[in-house]
């Protein structure tokens, strides 16, 4: 699969200079809408509108995902399974599959026009009203950052481990004829060397600390992109009540 994961894409444009929380938010609405409103109407309108939301973000097309080909195979094996249920059971399963679809672009739009040192203390501040449930949000906002800022290092070690293991000399045994346990077991190796040496970094320098220098907040144009996902999310909610 060729695909920019957890990277922003560095270029100008009004959706990346949106709050995170803003994003995460709008991301959260469309799903609880799609969640209980998954008609043909409400799946058009969101497609538009993530459609739309791309082009505002000016995300050149080699950003979008090329998936391997069993992936559009799973898809199809699915929808072959829902066939002896009949046509109203393949309708449902393309409307699941669209669902996914929509949600699976809108957590790549956010990757994709959000630096990922900003996602936490979106968290943490969408979270504060927990604080008085004695909710351990900011443990929490710090174990997303430390997971969202190792997943890159992951993917880069994966990588290795696959040149490496090309590269290595076939002796023919069982083991080594697969490649998912090889690697799989490698990377367990590298995560848990990984971790312990981040976590005496962290204890080193007296605990975590906070989570960013300079926190964002929101402004004028958070409040105009949330004004604009509610109407989009209360039109389709309309039309898929009068359709």
């Amino acid at each position: 699969m060729s695909v920019v994961l957890l990277r922003v894409v560095p270029v100008d444009s009004p959706i990346h200079r949106l709050w995170a929380g803003t994003k995460m938010i709008a991301a959260f609405g469309i799903s609880v809408l799609l969640m209980f409103l998954p008609s043909w109407p409400v799946l058009g309108v969101m497609v538009a509108f993530v459609v739309m939301i791309a082009v505002l973000a000016r995300l050149p097309l080699g950003t979008l995902p090329r998936f391997p080909w069993w992936f559009w195979a799973l898809i199809l094996l699915g929808g072959l399974l829902t066939l002896p249920t009949g046509g109203a059971g393949v309708l449902r399963y393309v409307q699941i599959t669209v669902f996914a679809l929509i949600m699976l672009s809108t957590s790549f739009l956010i990757t994709w026009t959000t630096p990922m040192s900003e996602i936490a203390p979106a968290l943490a501040k969408l979270g504060a009203p927990l604080r008085r449930l004695r909710i351990p949000v900011d443990e929490w906002a710090v174990v997303v950052a430390l997971t969202l800022r190792g997943l890159p290092l992951l993917m880069d070690e994966i990588r290795i481990l696959r040149a490496a293991r090309r590269l290595r000399p076939k002796d023919g045994n069982r083991a080594s004829a697969n490649p998912l346990v090889d690697i799989l077991t490698a990377a367990m190796a590298v995560s848990t060397r990984r971790a312990g040496e981040l976590g005496e970094a962290i204890t080193a320098r007296g605990g975590t600390g906070e989570l960013t220098a300079h926190p964002a907040t929101p402004g004028r144009a958070d409040f105009v992109a949330l004004t604009v996902v509610i109407v989009v999310c209360g039109g389709a909610a309309a039309l898929a009540v009068l359709l």
